[in-house]
This record gives structure tokens, sequence and C-alpha cells, in this order.
């Protein structure tokens, strides 16, 4: 066991581990506690799958067209992102440090067909053994860890040089407070009251300040918008919500 697995890493808050673990059985249900990450999930995987596609030049006709890549899901969750992205043809790791998601994303996964490497653990002790990966994903996970710079520079150091990270959160905005936390949370009641903490979003350019100290080259900004008539998300140049931003390992 190494020194970082002895000791709590630095990106770990046990407060919202434990607030996240209770609510684990329901990550399947789309219209439970995680209904706004499978209303996201669409719109996040077209931003991926495009982004991957034109970075590593891959057939955007394909159906597994990352076959021979490898991918890690950071703060996976119960593994919305993780199953898709094997289904593409990743050679998938995720990790939680919430052991019951990580339950949970097994099982899902054993009953879907699908290998993936699901482990309770955290990127720095990956990082720390050494391992790297074609792409790193950290979504809708930074405004939840203890410090974020630790995060990013966790996750720089699991991307291959050539490789890609892709990250999602939510910008420190007064709309965003209105939406994310008055309206998601105490007005559609579609999450649990305190599962944000809206001094702890970053902003875009917070955020890729963090990814350019790490070592990663940020190459794209996309905003997400709900779409309250349709019921999903949308791509979209106003960041003032929801946000994914793009980076590369030189």
């Amino acid at each position: 066991m190494t020194a970082s697995r002895e000791t709590p890493a630095p990106t770990i808050d046990r407060e919202e581990i434990a607030r996240f673990a209770a609510q684990a059985a329901s990550w399947w249900d789309p219209a439970g506690s995680f209904r706004p990450l499978h209303q996201l999930n669409p719109a996040r995987l077209q931003f991926i799958r495009g982004a991957l596609d034109a970075h590593f030049g891959r057939d955007k006709r394909a159906l597994s067209p990352f076959a021979g890549l490898g991918l890690c899901d950071v703060g996976c969750g119960g593994g919305l992102i993780a199953e898709p992205m094997a289904r593409l043809g990743f050679a998938v790791t995720a990790i939680d440090a919430d052991e019951e998601a990580i339950a949970v994303a097994r099982d899902h996964a054993a009953a879907s067909g699908l290998d993936i490497d699901y482990r309770s653990d955290t990127a720095e002790s990956l990082a720390a053994d050494k391992r790297q990966f074609d792409v790193v994903l950290a979504l809708e996970l930074v405004e939840h860890v203890a410090d974020p710079d630790a995060l990013f520079a966790a996750c720089s150091a699991l991307v291959k040089p050539g490789g890609a990270f892709i990250g999602a959160t939510l910008n420190r905005t007064p709309q965003s407070y209105a939406l994310a936390i008055v309206g998601a949370e105490y007005v559609m009641r579609w999450l649990p009251r305190s599962t944000h903490d809206w001094r702890r979003f970053l902003r875009p350019s917070e955020f890729v300040l963090g990814l350019r100290r790490a070592g990663l080259k940020p190459t794209q900004v996309k905003g997400l918008r709900y779409r309250p008539l349709h019921a999903d998300w949308a791509q979209t140049d106003d960041l003032s919500v929801n946000y994914l931003v793009m980076a590369i390992k030189p």
C-alpha cells in the first residue's frame, strides 16, 4: 500500500462522499436523486464523442471508434459515463472514493455485459502508481473535492503525452445559483438540498488556469443549457451555468 492510500488524499471531502453514498442506490433511476445527470448525459456524451473523434482522428460513423485507447473516469459515481465510454471501445478504468457507488456501478456493468475496471480509489493514488491513460474525464467532480488544484495535478499526471482531458462543472454566477441551487434543489426538488455549495463552483477562467498550472493545454470550452420545453440539455456558447472544458497534454 502506498503512502497516498494510508492518508486521506487532498481531494477527499468526507462529508461530500457520505452525502452521495446515502443516495447510491438511486444512481440508475432516471427519476431519482441523479435525474439531472441522466438528463445531462446525452449532451455531455455528444461533446465528449465529438471532441475525442477530432483529437484522435477517429471515424465519426464507427460504433466503437476508440478501440485500443485507455480511459480513466475520475469520480465515476454509478457509471453513467463509464458505460457508454466502454461501449465506444475504450478500455475503461473508473474510480470513485464512494465505495457504495462503486458497488452499484459494478453490479450494473455486470448486468449489462460490460467489462469495466471499477475501483474505490483516488486520482492521486493512481498517479502515484504511474498509471496513464489516453483520456481522463472528471465530470461534475471539481465542485465536490477539497482541493481543486490537487485534482487538476493528479488528472494531468494520469494523461499520457498527446492525450486528452475533459472536465465539466458549474460556473459561479448568479444564474447558476438561481438554477442549480434554488431551482434544482428547492423549487423543482430534482436534487437533495445541500448537494451543491455555490461557493465551490469555479469560473471557466479559474478552471482553465488550474489546468494550465497542472501542465494541460485547454483547447475548447463549451456551455450547456437546459431546455425546459424538451426537458433536456443542449450545447451552447453561453457559459453562465454548466460548461465543459477540453484540454490536451503536450
